[in-house]
């Protein structure tokens, strides 16, 4: 259990540092990806106003398996659907403190290929 508790600390102290540098902005919103055992979600977020402009999650596309890679794809696309419909087309990606492998590149993947430029 304290290895788990570590492992989790050293990724929020990830996501800290790369924070510094990525921020969002109203012309290029910040892509923000979390990742359960169980679930992954994706919100953009503009943080000069501290807003979330839209969010897509495997909860919310109500997907069997939530943890796997073809969930992520599957959420990668909707977040960049819902992008285009409020004429956002550029955001800068946060991978939030994860590794860019698995289900955090899939989700980016499905998203760069659903139009979403990053």
């Amino acid at each position: 259990m304290l290895k788990k508790t570590k492992k989790n600390e050293e990724r929020i102290r990830r996501h800290k540092r790369v924070r510094r540098i990525v921020n969002g902005t109203p012309d290029r919103p910040r892509l923000n990806v979390f990742r359960s055992n169980a679930n992954i979600y994706a919100q953009v977020i503009d943080d000069t106003t501290g807003t979330t402009l839209c969010a897509a999650s495997s909860l919310e596309l109500k997907l069997e398996n939530g943890g796997n890679i073809e969930a992520a794809k599957k959420v990668g696309e909707a977040i960049a659907n819902k992008c285009k419909e409020k004429n956002i087309d550029s955001v800068r990606f946060d991978r939030g403190g994860y590794v860019y492998h698995g289900r955090v590149q899939a989700l980016a993947d499905a998203a760069r290929e659903a139009g979403l430029k990053f």
